[in-house]
Parts: C-alpha cells; structure tokens; sequence
C-alpha cells in the first residue's frame, strides 16, 4: 500500500502573540491556486494570547489542510520553523512571518522561481525592507557577521522569507541542538542557493517579537555555532598581547641597563594592569560561552516541545 503523495507547496508560519494577523493572512494564503496542491503549517511558539483558539477556528473551517502545531513554552522562531518543517508534507517549504509582511503571492515567486531554476533554497531579497532603523540595522550588522562566519558568497542577503527543497527541510530538521541557527544549517546542507527581490508590506499589527536581545542571541549563534572564528580571533589577539609584554619588558630591561629608566609610578601600572585583566575576562567570555553551549547540548535541553498537534481534515473546510 502506497502513501497518498504531499501537496507541492508547504507555508510554515512560526507563530507568537498573533491572534490579530494571523486569520487575514491564512485567507489570503487558502485563495491561491497552486498547481500540485498546497498545505499550511502554523506553529505557536507559546503564545499567551488567543492565538491557539484563533488557529483551532481556522483549521475547522479552511479551504486546505491546516496543521497547527503547539509548544508547551516559547522556544524562538528558529526553533519554531523548524517544529513546522517536521509537519511540512510539501515538496517544497516556504515559511514566512506570521504579521503580513511577508505576501503570500511572494512566497509562490519564490517557489516557482525554485522549481524552474532547480535551486534547493531560494531567499527573498527586499527591495524596501518596512522594518524600523534599529531593525535594519541588526539585519546589516547581521549579514556582516554571517559573512565572516559561514561559507556563503560574500554578500549574500539571508533572509528568514525563504523557499526550501523537502530534502534541505528533511536534513536541517535532524538538528536537535538547543541554539539552532536555520541558516547555518541550511549552508551546511547545499550551496545551490539563490535569490529573487521580493515586496516587503508594513506590519498589519502588533510590533515585531524581534527584540535587541533575540537579535544578540541570534547573532550568537551565527558566531559560535557555525563558527571556530571567535577561538581564532581569541588566540591571534592573546598572541599579539603576549609578544606586545616580551617587546616592552626587553625595553624595560635596556633602559634600567642603560640609566635611562621611567619613574614608574601606581597609576600607569594599574591601568596596564586592567587593561590585561579586561582582555583576559572577555576572551575566557568567550571561551566560556562556547564551553556552556557543548555543556547544555551534551544534557539534552530540549529544542522545542511540542504540548498539541491539530490536524484538519483535508477536504473537510468550504470549498471555493
């Protein structure tokens, strides 16, 4: 007996605090025609508003099948997206922002864009990104950080309005560590990658969950998971420390030799003294950072929990 074949398309739509958005948003995505048939994966990442009954509603009455997929407590969204990429059935996987900005007719360019191209993963890339300063500013500051970091073209926008191949989804789900980073992952998978411009909308309401703290995390584990750079940057700065004190104290030992000796006094040795004491404390920071992560991973923190899953069944909703 052979199992019925998925849909051809997947949108995964982490959730958090969306019950205002998320109703217009699944409509918009059920009036699509989709050659091969399409599903949606929505994945509440322990909202606390009413954002489970508004999905609960939606898998009851949607034109196509809804999945809904529920935390016990909020992981993050990388954590989200890849809880939804284990329920996707699509041959392909689009996932994007639950607030609207993200269109769901973009997210069709992209996957077509993937079919005909025969590319694995394929990134949106803003023409006019409707995010605030601050915001883009992370994101620059971000895509800096992943080009020093990961083994991608210089350059290269990663955006989170992404189309994947079911096999990249298959292979980047298999993660479990706790701090997932998804594009990491994803580069570690393929480099047949690629991007189109895409429209970015203004939020239809609330305001963004991305807070300076989740970005800092994010940008961690950019840094540290996916990358040895830190340790290097560490050892080469150590090094240049420890020949910087072999050069002054030989040029100490010449000028006492020589008669020509500074009075030394408290102020400038205790300056040097925190200057070193400083650098000290933020390499074994680092160090430490990178030693507390193996620490949390080898004891299994767990990436996400799943407390619900609610399946529609398909055919079950109105048709158009």
């Amino acid at each position: 007996m052979t199992s019925k074949p998925g849909p051809a398309l997947s949108f995964v739509i982490p959730l958090y605090q969306s019950a205002d958005t998320i109703g217009p948003l699944v409509g918009e995505i059920s009036a699509l025609e989709v050659p091969g048939g399409h599903e949606i994966v929505l994945v509440d990442d322990g909202s606390r508003d009413r954002t489970a009954e508004v999905c609960r509603g939606l898998a009851r009455t949607c034109r196509v099948p809804v999945t809904l997929v529920i935390h016990a407590r909020n992981f993050g969204e990388h954590n989200a997206v890849l809880t939804g990429w284990r329920h996707a059935r699509g041959a392909h996987i689009v996932n994007l922002d639950d607030d609207g900005q993200n269109p769901p007719t973009e997210a069709v360019r992209l996957w077509e864009y993937a079919r005909q191209s025969g590319l694995e993963v394929v990134y949106g890339r803003y023409r006019d990104k409707c995010h605030s300063a601050w915001r883009n500013a992370g994101s620059w500051f971000t895509g800096r950080v992943t080009d020093w970091a990961l083994d991608k073209p210089k350059g290269f926008y990663l955006s989170s309005f992404r189309c994947v191949s079911a096999f990249v989804a298959r292979e980047v789900a298999g993660h479990r560590g706790p701090y997932p980073y998804l594009d990491g992952l994803i580069l570690q998978v393929t480099q047949s990658i690629g991007s189109i411009e895409v429209r970015h909308d203004p939020r239809r309401a609330g305001r963004s969950g991305y807070t300076l703290k989740r970005l800092v995390r994010l940008w961690l584990s950019a840094w540290i998971n996916f990358s040895v750079l830190p340790l290097r940057v560490a050892t080469v700065c150590g090094l240049v420390l420890a020949l910087a004190g072999v050069a002054g104290f030989a040029e100490v030992i010449y000028l006492r030799l020589a008669n020509r000796g500074p009075a030394f006094g408290w102020g400038s040795l205790m300056a040097a003294l925190l200057v070193f004491s400083g650098t000290q404390l933020v390499l074994l920071g680092v160090i430490g950072e990178y030693i507390g992560r193996m620490f949390l991973t080898v004891n299994q923190r767990p990436q996400s929990v799943v407390r619900e899953v609610v399946v529609s069944h398909e055919g079950s909703g109105p048709r158009a």
